[in-house]
């Protein structure tokens, strides 16, 4: 290591210790002070660790948790960057916070943001990819679908001797070729039934023909058992299968995969996918079931994932929302719920939530006209926006209540007429909201994803 990695790391991890002991936090700082004394500081870590990346649209920090969880069963301390600082400067920071052990495999499963992935691979290569899914998300940011895949598949290039695990009932992941090996998980539970995505979904043309794709299974969005009845491009083999949906309900969900039953305690088929991914990076390892059960099965909710907010007396579960595809599923899942609730809507538009918020008219929230919700609660910096899609879906003006300042949702929660309410929130709507909460004493943490 030269002597100006060793003053990049010296100053990083001073600056670490300075911020958690006097300012109690700063999870990306240190990373950029790091990189602005020493641009390849990573390349240090590079050889310390066999670093798993996560990246996708959805799902990136449930199913980095998950294979955390499992991962620690059998190899101990795993390294993980709990803090969503999943940018070039966070991932320095989190190995600056770390201190890998001599003569043992440290593992280090990383959630990368799409955007940031190729800059990351340039210093660190990794040895496994995870690929979740690829939708319309933050488009001012990402751009299309397919320019998102690009440059994810662009950055796993970097290191071309590491597998790829991708989602092979998402077409996407099967539209180009890669350097990279492949692999794919998926779901096969069902039998075939001829059948075709709805007309408003995005990604379900033929990568080699253009024609329209037909499904013998969909589970939702454009995932399923694809073909095209034109050129006959079908999806690959599965190495990794779900073969059975034992139970799901709106908190957990019993499956079978590659022949052993596993739950996990969140609620919703786009969670079930996380799981599987994770078991697949499990067996990819060689994990054992029992471990990969007891992985799975750890009751830690994850930031804005199902968490649950005790709110004098109301049981609040905060899910964050930020695209069509993932709001549909998370309104899926909350209509299984056996028990009456109230909702809240926090609609933000800052830079990390997407400065276009015409997304929310993609979403069903028609299906909440049909759930006899008591009363609702629109908020945010663009509560008027959301205010007007729940009162175009059918929520009746004498059930909904708008307010742009957190104090007042806060305290009209506490009014709502149900125990139990669900919170859903963008990204910077739900830092904002739990800053708040660790104000008033609710939770600790506030800022903090972890």
């Amino acid at each position: 290591m030269s002597l100006r990695s060793h003053l990049a790391i010296f100053a990083g991890k001073s600056a670490q210790w300075i911020l958690k002991t006097f300012f109690k936090g700063g999870s990306s700082y240190p990373g950029q002070l790091a990189l602005k004394i020493d641009p390849n500081v990573l390349d240090h870590y590079s050889d310390l660790y066999e670093v798993v990346v996560v990246t996708g649209t959805n799902g990136k920090t449930l199913t980095t948790a998950l294979t955390v969880n499992i991962l620690q069963q059998q190899f101990d301390e795993v390294l993980t960057n709990p803090t969503g600082a999943n940018m070039v400067q966070g991932i320095v920071s989190t190995f600056l916070s770390a201190k890998p052990k001599k003569n043992q495999k440290n593992f280090a499963v990383l959630e990368i943001d799409e955007a940031s992935l190729s800059k990351v691979t340039e210093y660190i290569k990794p040895e496994l990819f995870v690929f979740t899914n690829i939708f319309r998300d933050q488009m001012d940011r990402y751009g299309e679908i397919y320019t998102t895949y690009r440059l994810i598949v662009e950055g796993a290039a970097k290191s071309p001797h590491a597998p790829i695990l991708c989602n092979g009932d998402s077409p996407i992941f099967n539209s180009l070729d890669t350097v990279n090996p492949r692999k794919y998980y998926g779901f096969d539970h069902l039998p075939d039934k001829e059948q075709m995505a709805h007309y408003n979904t995005d990604g379900v043309l033929c990568p080699q023909c253009h024609h329209i794709l037909h499904y013998k299974m969909i589970t939702y969005a454009n995932l399923g058992k694809y073909y095209c009845p034109n050129c006959g491009f079908h999806r690959p083999e599965l190495d990794y299968k779900l073969t059975n949906m034992v139970a799901m309900d709106n908190t957990s969900a019993d499956f079978v995969i590659d022949g052993h039953e596993y739950g996990i305690e969140v609620g919703g088929m786009y969670n079930v996918y996380n799981a599987l991914a994770a078991t697949a990076v499990a067996e990819y390892y060689d994990v054992p079931a029992e471990k990969i059960k007891a992985g799975l099965g750890y009751d830690e909710k994850v930031f804005g994932r199902q968490e649950i907010i005790d709110i004098d007396g109301k049981k609040c579960t905060l899910v964050l929302v930020k695209n069509p595809v993932g709001l549909n599923q998370v309104i899926d899942m909350i209509g299984l719920s056996p028990y009456p609730f109230s909702l809240v809507a926090l609609l933000n538009a800052n830079y990390a939530d997407g400065i276009d918020v015409s997304w929310i008219w993609d979403g069903n929230h028609e299906a909440f006209a049909q759930m006899n919700i008591p009363a609702v609660i629109a908020g945010g910096e663009r509560h008027k926006d959301m205010a007007l899609r729940l009162k175009v879906a059918g929520i009746a003006e004498d059930k909904l209540t708008e307010t742009k300042d957190l104090d007042e949702v806060i305290a009209d929660i506490k009014k709502l007429p149900t125990e139990n309410v669900y919170i859903l929130a963008t990204y910077t709507a739900v830092l904002q909201l739990r800053k708040k909460l660790a104000e008033q004493g609710y939770i600790k943490g506030g800022m903090d994803r972890g």
